[in-house]
């Protein structure tokens, strides 16, 4: 259990249309490791960009938490990079 650490993702879709899916998918499968989750794109009344960012706190138990990181990486056109916080 992650009690001492915060695990923060960050997570880049290139391609929020082709990406939403897989990723939406992993996120209701792993929603119990969750603790925050912020989705940031811009848009505007003209434009809405196909990137979009997710910051992702994370919960619970580390290899599941971990294993949710490996999965969205693993997605074609999904970044995924990682910053650990201990106590």
């Amino acid at each position: 259990m992650m009690k001492d650490k915060r695990l923060i993702y960050g997570v880049l879709l290139t391609d929020r249309m082709a990406g939403a899916a897989p990723v939406q998918a992993l996120l209701t499968e792993y929603g119990c490791h969750i603790r925050t989750r912020l989705g940031l794109h811009n848009v505007d009344d003209t434009f809405c960009s196909a990137k979009g960012l997710l910051l992702l706190e994370m919960f619970g138990d580390e290899t599941k938490c971990r294993e949710l990181g490996e999965k969205l990486a693993a997605i074609e056109g999904v970044e995924v990079q990682s910053m650990e916080f201990c106590c």
